[in-house]
């Protein structure tokens, strides 16, 4: 009986997360369709099947160039997330397997630039991007997120769990770091790989601070400041208007994280033999 009593709390409890977690994009989609803001101010939210309309959307796109701000953020987030995944696996593939002198050295300085938060490098890079003559680019928002602490780390804590025996067997074959790095490791990497990959993508993806201090040009502006746009300089105040821009930002995101979120737990659970 106890425990029956304490599965049933448990799923009270996940279920009550739950509601907590997708409560607000539950409001984002009901204003996305709602033809009347004054709905979306009563509590409790109500629901009326035959006050819905997509003309929201139709707003959006007239009142902001919604589409140029799409399509920019998938130029970056797409950009520095295939970078990072280059970038952050060989330095990992190096931290993890080989020995140099001076390695621990560069390791303390990756994990210690997870403790620097970007608000205190944001007027140098802007100073730097400024002097190369990036600013108002896009290539202002990607070189900067090349490279990523946090994407070392987790891909050198992967690589390390790998048993040692399957690259002592391909030295036996003949095969070099490089060979052994792409037809041993990277296979066996899969599910971290892809979690970096989704949690890079999402990261710049809602990236506001960088857009907004690099980029003058509306045209050249990334979604997360389109849609500070469409709240505000351009937009009449029309909350339908705003939850349908949003609504559309989300659903890429959405649909990358489910079609992906499998590796997430794989990553954590598996090992290198387990793969």
């Amino acid at each position: 009986m106890s425990r029956i009593l304490s599965r049933v709390a448990t799923f009270a409890i996940l279920a009550l997360a739950a509601l907590a977690i997708t409560a607000p994009f539950l409001w984002i989609f009901r204003g996305a369709f709602s033809g009347s803001d004054a709905e979306l101010y009563k509590l409790p939210p109500t629901f009326d099947p035959a006050n819905l309309t997509g003309d929201n959307f139709g707003q959006v796109t007239d009142q902001v160039p919604y589409f140029r701000f799409f399509a920019n953020s998938i130029i970056v987030s797409t950009t520095v997330t295939v970078a990072q995944i280059v970038t952050c696996a060989t330095a990992a593939y190096a931290f993890a397997r080989l020995r140099f002198r001076g390695k621990g050295v560069l390791f303390a300085v990756v994990i210690g630039s997870l403790m620097i938060p970007i608000q205190v490098t944001i007027v140098p890079l802007f100073l730097v991007m400024s002097k190369l003559g990036l600013t108002n680019t896009l290539w202002s928002l990607i070189l900067p997120g090349i490279f990523s602490g946090f994407g070392i780390f987790l891909l050198r804590q992967h690589f390390m769990a790998l048993p040692y025996e399957l690259e002592e067997a391909a030295k036996l074959d003949g095969a070099g770091h490089f060979r052994t790095f792409a037809r041993v490791i990277l296979p066996l990497s899969g599910p971290s790989i892809a979690t970096l990959g989704i949690l890079c993508f999402t990261y710049w993806w809602n990236d506001l601070l960088l857009p907004l201090v690099m980029i003058s040009d509306t045209e050249r502006q990334t979604l997360p400041v389109g849609l500070v746009l469409l709240a505000g300089r351009f937009s009449t105040g029309s909350l339908g208007t705003i939850a349908a821009g949003i609504a559309m930002a989300i659903v890429p995101v959405l649909i990358v994280f489910l079609a992906a979120q499998r590796y997430i737990v794989q990553s954590i659970a598996s090992s290198g033999l387990k793969l």
